[in-house]
This record gives structure tokens, sequence and C-alpha cells, in this order.
């Protein structure tokens, strides 16, 4: 008898991510499709076609999604995000016609639970991921379980001033480590059309150009603050560094020359304060996927154990 499977999909702003994965953690097959931007019907419409092409192959749904999740009614509260509509949306009574287990987990939470499950965290008690795209995502793992708070607000570094003096948006390390704003920024310096086109300004990266390095220098520099500013408080073992960029082994490289550049300069830090270890994610841009179908399986299971 084949091993059960079960649909992931990991709600962008741009993307719906999917994939069809077993409880082995094998990714059977994937895809994507675009986001509607516009309301909540055209959301539910746009998810109800990928279920419907793999609806007879599926146990259940598991979700990563943007803002706050509420467990005990899977809820979503995220008022402010990309996609305003699913604020206050339970995706399991939008799905209920297809009678099978929903499961849904914002989406830094969901990157942590796929490293501790079968990624770069699955070998330590403590630590957190921290995924770089539009804002930051993050999940932290405590003693091998996932952190969550009383309010589900675990995590959510995006939220964390990184310039005491500016208390806009522009202040906070949802903005200053944000991929997106980093590679538009270098784009628009150098003329790179359309500004999304990451994979042109990481060749500027690359290639140390005089425009693009010290705009993606001082963006690591932001990265390694914020590391360090959780390593205070938390006293980590590892950091996983996630979302689209982190493919590029320049990303992390420079995360860790940054942070060993903030040591260097503060004694009684460097020597207070263990220095964790700052890696890539194992499933880089797929890991949401992975820790959605995780959520799933603690809620249907014993077997996979991660306090939520």
């Amino acid at each position: 008898m084949d091993e059960a499977k079960y649909l992931a999909i990991d709600v962008g702003g741009t993307n719906l991510k999917y994939g069809l994965i077993d409880r082995s953690g094998q990714l059977i097959k994937n895809g994507r499709v675009t986001t509607p931007r516009d309301c909540l019907a055209s959301f539910i419409e746009q998810v109800n076609r990928v279920v419907d092409d793999l609806h007879t192959q599926i146990k259940g749904i598991a979700f990563s999604t943007p803002g706050t999740v509420e467990q005990t009614t899977q809820t979503i509260h995220c008022p402010d995000a990309e996609l305003p509509y699913l604020d206050t949306v339970c995706l399991q009574d939008q799905l209920a016609k297809y009678h099978i287990p929903v499961g849904i987990e914002n989406d830094g939470k969901c990157a942590a639970l796929a490293e501790l499950w079968i990624g770069n965290l699955a070998d330590v008690q403590n630590g957190a991921a921290i995924v770089l795209g539009t804002c930051v995502g993050g999940g932290i793992i405590l003693n091998n379980h996932l952190w969550a708070g009383r309010h589900r607000n675990g995590g959510e570094v995006s939220f964390m001033p990184s310039n005491q003096q500016d208390y806009s948006n522009d202040g906070l390390f949802g903005y200053t480590c944000s991929a997106v704003r980093m590679i538009k920024k270098i784009a628009h310096q150098l003329h790179i059309t359309p500004e999304t086109d990451g994979e042109a300004v990481f060749e500027a990266i690359n290639a140390h150009d005089p425009v693009a390095w010290p705009i993606f220098e001082t963006y690591c520099q932001q990265v390694a603050s914020l590391i360090l500013n959780m390593q205070t408080v938390l006293d980590l073992d590892r950091f996983v560094i996630g979302g689209g960029i982190s493919a590029q082994p320049i990303v992390v490289d420079e995360i860790n020359r940054a942070y060993d550049a903030i040591l260097a300069r503060r004694d009684w830090v460097r020597l207070t304060i263990a220095r964790p270890e700052i890696m890539a994610t194992k499933y880089r841009n797929d890991a949401n996927l992975y820790g959605a179908l995780y959520n799933l399986l603690n809620q249907l299971d014993e077997t996979h154990d991660a306090a939520l």
C-alpha cells in the first residue's frame, strides 16, 4: 500500500507554491500558480484548482500563510499583510467540501518546523529559522520544540526595531532585512529592469560591483545584527537562513563575516555570548511546504513530536 500523501501549499504575496509530499518527507510533485491579489473568492478559486487536480491522491491539505494563526480555531490574523483578505479567515471552513483535514501555520514557523523535522535544525536542541523575503519570517526551536508564545507571536522578528531613532516601519528589521527591498534598491541603482530581477542583481553582487556591493554588505550587517539580538536573549545553537536568496552561497558567507566583524569590535559581547552557527536552511525556498505538512501531521497523530 502506498504511503499517505498530502498537499502542502505555501501562500506567498506573488505565488502559491504547492507540493505533493508523503509522510516520510518525500516531495513527489510540485508547482506554482499566481496568488490572486483582489479578494478571498479569487484566492479560494485558485486553491480549489490546485486541490481538484490532486484531490484523489491526498489525505489532507497543509498551509503555510502570512500572519498569526490561532490554532484552536485555525483562524488567520494578518490585517496589515500583503493579502489583507485573509484576515480572520478560517481556511478549514473554506475547504470543508473536501472532507479532509486542513492544517494552517505561519510561514516563518513552518520554515523552522521543516528544519526541525528533516532539515538543518534536526541535530540541535535550540535553534531558529530566519526567512529573508518581502519582510523577515522567523521560527524558534527550544528544546527540540517550536516556541510560538502565548499569543503565537514568537519569532515575529520583523517587528524588532533596528533603528531606535526611527519610529517608522523603515526602522524595523522587517524592512532593513527585506531581501526584496535590497534587490530592488540595487536594481534601481544599476538600472536593471525589472527591479525584481534577483538573478541579475546577484550577478553584480558576486562580481563585487562597486555600486551593488556596499548595499549588499550593509544588508548583511543588518541580518547579522538581528541574529546577534536574538542570540543574546535565546542563547541558540544554530540559525538557519531561508528564503529565495539563501540559494546564493555568498549570502550566508557574508552574514557570517558581518557577524564576526561585530564581535571583533565588541569584546564584551564576544567574550560573553556564545557564537552560534549560521548556515542555510536545507530546504531553502521549499522549507515552508515541508513545515506546513509537519504541522498537519502533528495535528493528526503523535508520531511527529513537536509541541505547537
